[in-house]
């Protein structure tokens, strides 16, 4: 028997396919998320969970998929990337599934970060084989394309969320993660490549461990701190505590011959400055949308089914807008088309004060659809230049690095706004109730979910009145959060024209074209070696 054609050849005929498996496998993490957000307020009146729970429920995720990403992205490197992608999607399977039955908040929160476990697995994996399949000129393209996905995953999230909350109990929207799972365990094995650093480093368990206490410490504080108070010992305490491990990490990778995160890495601006984009991206982005499900449903009074429409308008865009970002990138470059994003982004939040309890459709779709726009021309600019920045034996670190700054961005973007949130809208209800029972008062003040549900059992004019308070104090705990959001994008804007190059240094180039040219040789010559013996067992 002979064999015609080289495991390379192989792989680059079959590379969008092989793009295809794992834009999908990226699809279950993005509409986990987008689902989970517009069930919120089910899960709330359900599970009888407060405002902190909601966060966590979030949190807890993005948390534990920001803390493990680096080590997970070594672990790809190290052991295989393909076997990386197939045990997250049994870790994330599994969470799915306990998700689906959990009885309380706490379980929920716990199950929430199971799933977290299995997306690092998943995430790293997806985007370093895709960069070790494409060559320097497709690159680009397949990342927009996975970035795109990402849209799509967001479109479909809150319809799916809404069809399945308007026929099924809750729990259902972690159960459609199932079938997701088996086609991309299945597709993996027959199609995905796998791919691995030789000569990767022992793993750097001490920066692992270091990072996740430092980052848990201090999203707590951030959490918590709107109900026990800034100054309540137990936050000063979270505080110190992440502030100490934080530092301790960032001395320890400097100075470990084998450090999780290399930080020579951030001396390249490319790398640190389009990091920094997607960080500020995705702080105003979850922040945003954990607090806009919230609005539409609760202050504008749509159903899930509704709300994940409305939605939409912001999806669509970032699908339209991605796979064209490239093209805009060939013309302007990398800077530009970046600032340009977070310069949309910015003006979308700030449009967002002007929302009130009556908007219609339209008044909420343009301002959703400007902030789509803004995502598309940030994210897969951002992402190629992180990318395209390291050497690609390094891939599942660099895109570790990558998902850790959008998630972490996210993560802090959820706990800052929904903290900034919190206070205005407590403050402004307990200013509106005084002298009412304490109990109508501790009640509304923990959400305005909980206000409503109060409302709805008071009699006439009191119930209509507390209610009027509820939603007028959310609406103006919105607008003082996404102004927060809205400077932060500012500082990045500003990074992004400092720092960011425009085009990729002609080194950056030469470089992963040589090792993009390297590891097919290594692959010709792996299936040269085996061929004989291959031979043999045929005949």
């Amino acid at each position: 028997m002979h064999i015609q054609r080289t495991q390379a050849d192989s792989i680059e005929r079959r590379r969008w396919w092989i793009l295809g498996v794992l834009s999908f496998s990226v699809l279950v993490i993005v509409l986990d998320n987008s689902v989970l957000n517009v069930a919120l307020p089910s899960i709330q009146r359900e599970l009888h969970a407060s405002s902190s729970d909601l966060q966590w429920m979030v949190d807890a995720y993005s948390l534990a998929f920001a803390g493990l990403l680096l080590t997970m992205g070594s672990l790809g490197d190290k052991y295989g990337r393909r076997p990386a992608l197939q045990i997250g999607f049994v870790i994330f399977g599994l969470g799915s599934l306990l998700s689906a039955v959990a009885t309380s908040s706490s379980q929920l929160i716990a199950t929430r970060a199971v799933m977290g476990v299995g997306a690092a697995l998943i995430m790293p994996a997806t985007l370093s084989i895709i960069t070790n399949v494409f060559p320097a000129k497709e690159r680009p393209k397949a990342i927009a394309i996975w970035t795109a996905t990402a849209g799509v995953g967001v479109a479909l999230g809150p319809i799916t969320g809404g069809l399945l909350l308007e026929q099924f109990y809750w729990g259902s929207i972690f159960l459609v993660n199932l079938p997701i799972v088996a086609f991309g365990l299945l597709a993996g094995v027959f199609l995905i490549p796998d791919s691995r650093d030789p000569h990767a480093p022992r793993l750097d368990w001490v920066g692992a461990i270091l990072s996740i206490i430092g980052l848990s410490a201090v999203l707590y504080g951030v959490i918590e701190a709107p109900s026990n108070s800034w100054t309540d010992p137990t936050i000063l305490a979270a505080f110190a505590i992440g502030a100490v491990a934080l530092i301790a990490f960032f001395a320890w990778e400097a100075h470990v011959d084998h450090p999780m995160l290399d930080l020579h890495f951030w001396t390249n601006p490319r790398f640190s400055a389009a990091s920094g984009a997607i960080a500020v991206t995705f702080f105003a982005l979850f922040g945003a949308v954990f607090l806009l499900t919230q609005y539409l449903q609760f202050v504008l009074g749509l159903t899930a089914l509704e709300t994940g429409v409305r939605l939409l308008a912001s999806a669509i865009p970032v699908m339209v807008v991605s796979p064209l970002a490239p093209r805009i990138v060939a013309r302007i470059g990398t800077k530009l088309t970046v600032a340009a994003g977070l310069a949309t982004i910015t003006i979308a939040m700030v449009t967002f004060t002007s929302l009130d309890v009556t908007t219609d459709f339209f008044g909420v779709a343009w301002r959703l659809a400007l902030l789509g726009v803004g995502m598309g021309l940030t994210m897969a600019p951002a992402t190629e230049s992180i990318m395209g920045s390291l050497p690609l034996a390094r891939a599942g670190v660099g895109s570790a690095v990558n998902d850790t700054t959008r998630e972490l961005g996210g993560a802090v973007g959820v706990a800052v706004i929904g903290s900034v949130f919190s206070s205005v809208y407590e403050s402004n209800v307990g200013d509106a109730l005084r002298g009412q029972p304490g109990s109508t008062v501790a009640g509304a003040k923990g959400s305005v979910g909980a206000a409503l549900t109060i409302a709805s059992r008071l009699p006439g004019a009191a119930g209509r009145a507390l209610g009027d308070v509820a939603r007028h104090a959310f609406v103006d705990g919105f607008h003082s959060a996404v102004l927060v959001g809205a400077a932060i994008t500012i500082v990045g804007l500003v990074a992004v024209f400092a720092f960011l190059p425009s085009r990729p240094s002609p080194v950056d180039v030469e470089r992963q074209d040589e090792e993009f040219a390297a590891e097919r040789a290594s692959s010709q010559a792996l299936q040269a070696r085996s061929r004989p013996r291959l031979e043999e067992q045929v005949e």
